[in-house]
């Protein structure tokens, strides 16, 4: 089979976005004709049907929609592969592209790189942001996808560097009519008699919570398993459950949802965050200036 230029594949894209292969090839700047022949020869070294044709238009076949699938994928890439490279010629400094926790995320760090990027000397920076859960984030880091993670500071690191940054305290957010609700503070194992509404499974809250249980003999039983904070105060309030999220993500919503949220006392609710990264030589100039900006915001937002 020959290789399947780029150009095939864009028009490919614009004839099933507009369903029609006059129009694809108006938008292309060639003519319909064209468009036809380099379809026909695509399928031709697939060995498989592509398009439905009939006076209405064209559909793209079971194998069209696999093949279009890929082709917006690959068509995405290779423009951000073109804008990465172009950027340096037109003086842009480069793109670090970061990973980080749900509670990273809810929590302060948005701020931090939009203050980041405000800067003067920063303006030419991007900075790509995916949420990941704390497993999956160190093995992009290790694997070089990404090239700074925060996280949880007690997650497993081995074989990455890291430096502070912020911290947060847990606590019990709960529907007022609830029987916990009321308290100025409370034990998690105080908790651990009515049902959670939790995150996933390999979330770093999730893993904290089955480990304390465990250590009183105990386990959490969660009525429901959300996928964000913002889904977990709303099943709170409805008062389907309680659940343990961070002090600094609650603010607005809480008050607004009429959630009270309860500070828990045990000594591992206050939790650091790390920034972490392979190694803070090997990071390009635009990743180090990022990482140098997290940790002394924080370290200033935090000083007495």
């Amino acid at each position: 089979m020959r290789d399947i230029d780029l150009k095939t594949l864009r028009l490919l894209v614009a004839v099933c976005d507009h369903r029609n292969m006059a129009r694809a090839a108006e938008q292309a700047h060639i003519e319909p004709s064209a468009v036809s022949k380099r379809i026909a020869q695509l399928e031709a070294d697939l060995g498989t049907p592509l398009l439905l044709r009939s006076r209405r238009g064209v559909e793209p076949t079971p194998a069209g929609l696999a093949l279009l699938e890929h082709a917006r994928t690959m068509l995405f890439t290779m423009d951000r592969i073109a804008s990465d490279v172009a950027s340096f010629s037109s003086g842009v400094k480069g793109r670090v592209r970061l990973v980080a926790t749900v509670s990273a995320i809810a929590e302060s760090l948005l701020d931090d790189i939009a203050s980041f990027m405000r800067e003067p000397a920063n303006r030419n920076i991007k900075v790509d942001v995916e949420e990941r859960f704390s497993h999956e984030l160190v093995r992009h880091l290790r694997e070089g996808s990404a090239a700074v993670g925060v996280l949880w500071d007690h997650v497993d690191r081995h074989g990455l560097e890291h430096r502070p940054y912020r911290h947060d305290r847990l606590a019990l957010a709960v529907h007022p009519a609830h029987p916990l609700a009321g308290r100025k503070s409370l034990r998690f194992e105080q908790t651990l008699d009515h049902e959670h509404v939790g995150l996933h499974p390999t979330s770093a809250v999730h893993i904290m919570l089955q480990r304390a249980a465990g250590k009183v003999g105990r386990t959490v039983s969660y009525r429901v398993v959300v996928s964000n904070f913002d889904a977990a105060f709303r099943v709170v309030a409805a008062n389907l459950g309680i659940s343990v999220i961070p002090v600094e993500v609650c603010g607005p919503v809480a008050s607004m949802l009429g959630i009270e949220v309860i500070p828990l006392s045990d000594a591992w609710a206050l939790r650091r965050f790390a920034v972490c990264f392979p190694s803070y030589a090997a990071l390009q100039p635009p990743a180090q200036r990022l990482v140098d900006h997290l940790v002394e915001r924080a370290a200033a937002d935090e000083a007495p």
